[in-house]
């Protein structure tokens, strides 16, 4: 890798107590970075430190192989650039005005901005979609809106690094996912790298190069995306996760499992059961469900919430000890569900089972009433 940004042996803390022990961590140019853990697992405080927000206990944090912690303050924010959590709240400043303030860095003693420097505000507005909102007040603006034009301000320095401190916090899905598709595009087509931290780990995973789990006085994992993700249990134990589970593939959560004897069987299927377990979950209703193909989306959700699975090797053929164990759940549980995934060739024998379903009086609609 070439190495931009990287520390070595690195402690962070307050009041001389580290709170997390060497961090040997690097990042390249064009990359991003993101780190994940629970609250309070010291995320922002590696933050503000790599940024020299607050003072490094020990080790190295360097920049294009230059310690940043001997660099002078201008010169370090021409070449870094920090978004925090703290929301802004300035006074009768219009937006054009936050973005400004990117740029003092490199103004003169009385800080008046070049007609180059107020091209490059309007290129960082353009940016982030916000030219439209330059004139306004930037304390009407909304979360989303708000979010925006600080990052531009941001890359009004035109950083080398760009470090950003839980960016989506305030943000709805439409903006999350706008804000992490701009630092994509930055990274690459700038050459930009960034530091983050996030919240969700889904999005952490589908918008980093690597990732970096806190979790306690250490560094837990770092690596990419597969490689951290890569073992089932890793964000489990990361988070402590007791009631419910994370399912690395689909960066999805699932409740947890309902307790007892099952007492639906649903015919599932090619993602059509996923809605119908999560009804069952959210209804307390335990229950079992197949035949499902190990690679079926149907499948992974099942493996979190249903009290057994039927479950047939991918790409080969359904066989008769496969059903016979179906129509033994179907049977016990005494109820049935059909999701009504499509009937092929490759997946018959749940025809065959929901016509048994029906024969017997076993078919129930869950959204009927029938399973209180």
């Amino acid at each position: 890798m070439n190495e931009r940004f990287k520390t070595e042996g690195l402690s962070v803390g307050y009041g001389g107590k580290a709170l997390i022990r060497d961090i040997d961590i690097a990042l390249g140019r064009g990359r991003i970075m993101t780190l994940i853990g629970p609250n309070g697992s010291g995320k922002s405080t590696i933050l503000k430190t790599v940024s020299r927000q607050i003072a490094k206990l020990r080790g190295a944090v360097l920049l294009d192989g230059s310690e940043v912690f001997s660099l002078g303050q201008k010169e370090l924010a021409k070449r870094q650039a920090v978004v925090l959590t703290d929301r802004v709240r300035p006074e009768l400043t219009t937006v054009r005005e936050i973005v400004s303030l990117g740029r003092y860095p490199y103004t003169n003693a009385v800080g008046r901005l070049t007609p180059e420097d107020r091209r490059i505000v309007g290129e960082a507005l353009s940016r982030v979609s916000a030219a439209e909102l330059a004139g306004s007040d930037f304390a009407t603006l909304s979360d989303g809106q708000k979010q925006r034009v600080i990052l531009a301000r941001a890359l009004a320095q035109e950083p080398e690094l760009l470090i950003l401190d839980e960016p989506t916090a305030f943000l709805d899905i439409k903006h999350k996912t706008e804000l992490l598709s701009i630092l994509r595009e930055l990274a690459r087509e700038r050459g930009m790298s960034v530091i983050m931290s996030l919240h969700e780990t889904d999005l952490a995973a589908k918008a980093s190069d690597l990732l970096v789990c806190v979790k306690g006085e250490t560094i837990a994992a770092f690596g990419t995306p597969d490689e951290v993700l890569g073992r089932q249990t890793t964000i489990e134990e990361l988070y402590g996760l007791e009631k419910g589970a994370y399912d690395p593939l689909l960066g999805s959560v699932e409740l947890q499992r309902p307790e007892g004897e099952p007492s639906v069987f649903v015919i599932g299927g090619a993602g059509y059961g996923t809605p119908v377990y999560r009804r069952l979950q959210r209804g307390r209703i335990p229950f079992a469900t197949g035949i499902l193909f190990e690679n079926d989306v149907d499948a992974r959700t099942a493996s979190s919430l249903a009290a057994e699975t039927v479950v047939c090797p991918a790409f080969h053929p359904m066989d008769e000890a496969m059903f016979a164990r179906a129509m033994e759940l179907m049977l016990s549980c005494g109820r049935a569900i059909d999701a009504g995934a499509p009937r092929g060739p490759l997946n018959e024998m749940n025809g065959r089972l929901a016509d048994e379903a029906r024969k017997r009086g076993l078919l129930i609609n869950e959204r009927s009433g029938e399973l209180l």
